[in-house]
C-alpha cells in the first residue's frame, strides 16, 4: 500500500463521501450514483481512484459490479496516523508536569 495514493484518493470530499456510504455494507456503482447529481463517468472516475489506492474492491455478479471497503487498508492508515496522536497526548502530559 502506498500512502500517497490513499491520501490523493481520501483528499477529495466525494470519494471521502462514497466511502462512508460503503459503511454499510456493499453497493453497485448504480447505487452510489444515486446519492450525487454527477455523471456516471465522473463517479466511475472517483471509483477507480478509490480501486487504484485499494481502499475499495469491486466484486463482479452478473451485469454488475459491486463496491466493498477494504477495511485492512483503512485500518493501516488509522494505526500509523495514531502514532502521531500518542506522541502528541505523551508530550503535552509532559508539558503539564514540567508547569
Amino acid at each position: 500500500m502506498a500512502f500517497a495514493e490513499t491520501f490523493k484518493a481520501l483528499s477529495d470530499p466525494v470519494r471521502r463521501e462514497i466511502l462512508e456510504l460503503l459503511r454499510d455494507g456493499r453497493r453497485s456503482a448504480g447505487e452510489i450514483a444515486e446519492h450525487y447529481s454527477l455523471t456516471n463517468a465522473t463517479i466511475s472516475y472517483h471509483l477507480s481512484q478509490l480501486k487504484k489506492a485499494e481502499l475499495v474492491t469491486e466484486h463482479r455478479e452478473k451485469n454488475f459490479i459491486y463496491y466493498e471497503l477494504n477495511t485492512s487498508v483503512l485500518e493501516d492508515v488509522m494505526l500509523w496516523m495514531s502514532q502521531f496522536s500518542a506522541g502528541s497526548e505523551s508530550a503535552a502530559k509532559e508539558q503539564e508536569g514540567r508547569v
